[in-house]
């Protein structure tokens, strides 16, 4: 790393990079009769002592190379100041308080404050920030009692996804002696003078970030009794690898469990508890065919949310007693937008829809009858909508790309809604517009995606673009408003976010146009859409970058492998890269309803096919490439991003870099520090202009 960069050659001299040597085993793994070397498996072991010097040798390397680009500094500095403004949520009344969350600016965690009026004095209720020096302490679930007298919540620690539980006297502040260790994939749900939550056994210590999540279980903890009392509610102990939970009905009268073995597809379980014949649960609805959701009772009957004969959902009334799909009753029948979900306030249904990925909102009455549509203030996304039986109204926030998180209330009786707070932010909204443009993908599907940028851009063919995805898991893509993406905006960037198959914006049939054995689908929308925005002049591949994290790490690394040529840039962000081993750390075994799994035979060769991590060949020029992980990711554990790495720097025979930046005390993404999310977008835009040729003002 001897070569100094002098701003006037900046753009035209790579510094020079010796990248660490990284041993190779003898690894080789026989899938099916297909034998298949994995020389980087000692990676997977982030335990070792030699691993982590591999790791602080590839985060030395990368400094090096990212401390030579002279307008480093400049983007931090920058970004300090569009980050610095108040951010403040939508308020929620609990007991005789209304809460809310609110970050001053550039505080690494966002403070629960309240106040006992709208807009009165606020009280700070619960500071993260003062949890730990470095701010990697996160608050996670917060439930109120429903006195609101007492309030639980959940922490986790450096981006685990464990998490351990506290109890907390409302008016007193003061914490009770509960305490929870060991909960993960969980809510927290008041009954009574306690609470259900879900967690797994005490993992073993060297394996607890990488070891197989197994065999959750649903208990609950009755205020002032230690946790091994707790009474176990639930558990499967013929299936470890489902997952469990129970929610409460606002009335507390039915316990409804779901569980199921993935991230598509529920079964559920009720419990009457006016029933006092009643000990078990009963089963409502049989998994894990499809996606239901129990909305509320009504009366002794169940509102449930369901894709059942109808991919964009429906709502219908279910007897418990008698559960038959021939006694269904339809309440709100699907239409040809997505129902992305329902929530409840004083008797009212909430029906949140997809229209071309941007919100649309309708109030019902429980027996199906149409009031009014929620008139929202434009083409965006709107959430938080829902509250109690007795609020007359509440808050929800409303958000686009180029429009940061306003809160607006909402008068539950006459449909209006009205501008509650908005945030003062250190730049001009009415500079940047948004479009959404539609293109055809490989099979001819029309695929929308959204173009970002500051007014006044020509289609020369030559400006720099940032294509975002995401592509999976029933998540849709809606618009969204990021303080790092204005920054890309405001030095003449394009931010195109593409709405690809695999998500929930066009309902189910379009999740599963983008999964399994179609995964393919989800990689030729994103090429697609870097192709169309080629042939309309907007860009050219030596000005294309392209970015996704977890799922979207993985649409980033096939991409990359498929078409190299088509991209400048590549920025696969906590991916899952190796498509063959994923079922074998923490809670990846759950993904393979969405993706399959190589130990079945017939979806072996699929998922090889686009495995990132499989399909490296050397002597390749691939785009220049900041793979991105987390050493507490116990999601999508960094083995992916350390295997990956090293591979394409061994394969890449091109001039461009190919670094890994590994943050320390930080995980899947989920609760991380302001701080750390400023650095690390300071390093994603100055490695990202730098290797487009920009040069930021």
């Amino acid at each position: 790393m001897s070569a100094s960069l002098i701003a006037g050659q900046a753009m035209a001299q790579q510094p020079a990079i010796i990248y660490p040597e990284t041993k190779k085993v003898d690894t080789v793994d026989d899938y099916h009769g297909t034998k298949i070397a994995d020389p980087y498996r000692w990676l997977e072991n982030d335990h070792s002592e030699e691993t982590k010097a591999w790791v602080a040798a590839e985060n030395k390397v990368t400094q090096d190379y990212l401390s030579q680009i002279p307008f480093r500094d400049n983007i931090k500095k920058r970004l300090e100041v569009l980050w610095n403004y108040p951010k403040t949520g939508a308020p929620v009344k609990h007991g005789k308080y209304y809460y809310y969350y609110k970050n001053d600016g550039l505080q690494n965690q966002a403070v629960l404050y309240r106040s006992a009026t709208l807009g009165g004095a606020p009280e700070v209720f619960l500071d993260p920030n003062k949890l730990s020096a470095a701010g990697t302490t996160a608050l996670g679930v917060m439930s109120f009692s429903k006195d609101g007298k007492y309030a639980a919540y959940l922490l986790s620690k450096a981006g685990s996804d464990w998490q351990e539980g506290f109890v907390m006297d409302v008016e007193t502040k003061q914490l009770l002696s509960d305490k929870l260790d060991w909960v993960k994939f969980s809510s927290l749900d008041w009954r009574g003078n306690g609470f259900y939550y879900s967690r797994y056994d005490a993992p073993i210590e060297t394996s607890k970030l990488s070891g197989k999540n197994e065999f959750h279980k649903v208990y609950y903890h009755q205020l002032g009794d230690p946790q091994e009392k707790d009474a176990l509610i639930y558990v499967d102990k013929a299936h470890p690898l489902r997952n469990a939970g129970v929610s409460v009905t606002e009335d507390e009268r039915f316990l409804i469990l779901s569980t199921s073995e993935g991230t598509s597809g529920r079964e559920l379980w009720y419990r009457d508890l006016q029933n006092q014949a009643q000990t078990d649960f009963a089963l409502l609805i049989k998994g894990f065919d499809y996606e239901p959701d129990v909305i509320d009772n009504d009366g002794d009957k169940l509102l449930v949310r369901t894709n059942h004969d109808a991919p964009n959902y429906k709502v219908v009334l279910i007897d418990p007693l008698h559960p038959e799909l021939t006694n269904w009753k339809v309440i709100v029948p699907e239409k040809k937008e997505a129902l992305e979900g329902v929530s409840i306030a004083n008797g009212k249904m909430f029906l949140s829809y997809l229209k071309d990925a941007a919100t649309r909102v309708y109030q019902y009455d429980y027996k199906g009858k149409y009031e009014h549509e929620v008139k929202l203030p434009g083409i965006g996304t709107a959430s938080g909508f829902g509250g109690k039986k007795e609020d007359k109204e509440f808050f929800y926030t409303y958000t686009s790309f180029v429009t940061p998180p306003a809160v607006y209330k909402y008068d539950i009786a006459s449909g209006a809604s009205s501008l509650y707070s908005k945030p003062d932010v250190k730049f001009t909204p009415a500079d940047y517009e948004t479009k959404q443009v539609f293109f055809k993908s490989a099979d001819g599907t029309s695929v929308p995606m959204f173009l970002s940028y500051k007014k006044g851009i020509q289609l020369n063919g030559n400006n720099p673009v940032l294509i975002y995805g995401y592509g999976g898991f029933n998540i849709p893509m809606t618009p969204g408003f990021g303080v790092s993406n204005l920054y890309f905006m405001e030095q003449g960037g394009i931010y195109a976010v593409v709405v690809l198959r695999g998500g929930s914006e066009y309902g189910e049939a379009w999740h599963k146009a983008g999964m399994l054995d179609k995964k393919q689908n989800v990689f030729n929308d994103f090429i697609g859409a870097a192709e169309y925005l080629v042939q309309a002049k907007y860009t050219n591949s030596s000005k294309i970058a392209i970015r996704g994290g977890s799922n979207g790490g993985l649409l980033i690394g096939a991409c990359m492998t498929q078409r190299p040529d088509l991209f400048k840039v590549a920025l696969p962000a906590v991916g899952v890269m190796d498509m063959l081993r994923f079922q074998k750390f923490t809670i990846g075994w759950a993904w393979a309803v969405e993706y399959g799994s190589s130990d079945h035979a017939d979806q072996f060769p699929y998922l090889l096919k686009y495995s990132p991590l499989h399909n490296l060949k050397p002597g390749t020029s691939y785009p220049a490439t900041l793979v991105t992980t987390a050493d507490h990711d116990d999601r999508v554990v960094p083995a992916h991003s350390f295997k990956f790495a090293a591979t394409l720097q061994a394969a890449n025979a091109g001039p461009n870099p190919t670094l890994i930046r590994i943050e320390t005390q930080a995980g899947h993404g989920a609760g991380k520090p302001t701080s750390k999310l400023i650095d690390e977008a300071t390093d994603v835009w100055a490695f990202t202009m730098f290797n487009l040729g920009m040069q930021p003002k």
